[in-house]
């Protein structure tokens, strides 16, 4: 497959996946074709050799793994952790509000977005509904309302004469509510609002409970750039490194001589922090391999001894060099667009890169073909997070971060190279088969 067929399918995947929970359904039905079983938390686990399995946590955190033919205890874990949600706009329970027979939408800012890519894009809502079906019992729904249904209009410059040399600046509390109806007198918004949800469910308006309802661009991906190099899309970071690992993962090869028994790990929650049940830093992962291990009958010794020589590839977007934007790079850690996987470094362990893993993934790129680059943050800004100093303390196994390059991080409108996405599928099947 090409580099442009690989972000093809990314891009497909990443329109079908306006919100975590929606990404998670996504996986799903990629590896529909695999032989995947799912398994239950609440059930007892029969495991073997060779098994490809899945597991889901509150729908929107993943873990997939295939069964190896060696004993864990001999030859450790191989993971690729990743997240499956973005910054962005969450709607509030009690929503909807009208001003001046205009109803709007009330939201929360989810993790840190760059709150002005949001301003007059054409916008909608995806995520999922909790709802008593006709027995009286709790059940779950994922909705997408697939139009245009929302809208942050910018104010004219007119009423705005700086906003060109201040850049724009909306207040989080107040101009932030989503424009979403023109109503006439007699029409509240709430009910209006619950209406609209009623349609796209398809589930009475009294039924519907709860939601959890992501705001996306209705836009979908594209190719850009004058040879078509350039890709753009919403949520690149993170979904392009959780389909890189799902590709990876999916290799026929790699998926039938699977040695190590390997692992696939998406989490919710990465962007506000990951301390949640079904976060990085919650028990997801760490409850999943010593599942595993009970299921392959180790002893408490043989499951400490899998970790000692397990790996976890934390996969997370990196920040490309801007040449409209020098002064924010430090000069001697420029890394560029279409040059290969990033290797992410930080001395106060902001990512869980050290020498030794550093050196073994530097070695399956060289493996591989595959160029890569070194990244460190300036000292003078505040550098961003992963899940890999959470997860590989958690665990207490060795980690790396490692991104492919990108523009406008945190934008609702990100943008990459065609290249990058290929060579990180490359570099993580050399992992899964070293």
């Amino acid at each position: 497959m090409t580099a442009k067929q690989h972000v093809k399918q990314l891009l497909d995947f990443i329109d079908k996946s306006p919100s975590p929970w929606h990404a998670v359904a996504s996986i799903e039905a990629a590896i529909e074709a695999f032989q995947f079983v799912r398994l239950n938390e609440t059930a007892k686990w029969q495991l073997q050799a060779g098994g490809r399995y899945y597991v889901v946590r509150d729908d929107s955190s993943i873990v997939l793994f295939v069964l190896g033919h060696k004993a864990p205890a001999e030859s450790g874990f191989k993971i690729v952790g990743a997240h499956t949600d973005s910054p962005g706009f969450r709607i509030r329970p009690n929503a909807a509000t009208v001003s001046d027979g205009i109803a709007r939408l009330g939201v929360e800012i989810y993790g840190g977005p760059i709150l002005a890519t949001f301003a007059d894009r054409d916008l909608s809502l995806a995520g999922r509904i909790s709802y008593s079906d006709e027995k009286g019992n709790l059940a779950y729904k994922l909705v997408r309302f697939d139009r245009p249904l929302l809208r942050l209009p910018n104010l004219a410059i007119h009423m705005n004469r700086s906003v060109n040399e201040d850049g724009l600046k909306l207040h989080k509390q107040n101009e932030l509510l989503l424009l979403f109806a023109q109503l006439t007198g007699d029409q509240l918004p709430q009910p209006y609002f619950m209406a609209l949800l009623e349609q796209v469910a398809g589930i009475g308006a009294t039924q519907i409970l709860s939601w959890d309802l992501a705001v996306y661009d209705t836009q979908k991906g594209t190719f850009w750039g004058a040879n078509q190099e350039f890709y753009a899309d919403s949520q690149i970071d993170n979904l392009a490194s959780c389909h890189a690992g799902l590709q990876a993962l999916l290799d026929d090869t790699i998926l039938n001589n699977a040695g190590s028994t390997l692992v696939c790990a998406f989490f919710d929650h990465e962007e506000i922090g990951s301390e949640s049940h079904i976060g990085a830093g919650g028990s997801f992962l760490s409850d999943v391999l010593q599942r595993i291990s009970i299921a392959t009958s180790l002893e408490r010794e043989d499951t400490a001894r899998a970790l000692a020589q397990s790996f976890l590839i934390s996969a997370d977007m990196a920040h490309a060099y801007h040449p409209n934007f020098p002064s924010s790079y430090d000069a001697d850690h420029k890394v560029f667009v279409n040059k290969g996987p990033v290797i992410k470094s930080n001395a106060n362990r902001r990512y869980s890169s050290e020498s030794v893993s550093t050196a073994r993934f530097i070695q399956w790129c060289e493996e591989a073909g595959v160029p890569h680059q070194r990244y460190s943050h300036r000292s003078d800004l505040p550098c961003g997070s992963t899940i890999g100093p959470i997860a590989s303390a958690k665990l207490g196994i060795r980690s790396i971060d490692v991104g492919c390059p990108m523009w406008a991080m945190h934008s609702i409108r990100e943008s990459a190279g065609v290249q990058d996405h290929d060579y990180m599928i490359k570099v993580l099947k050399r992992f899964f088969s070293d």
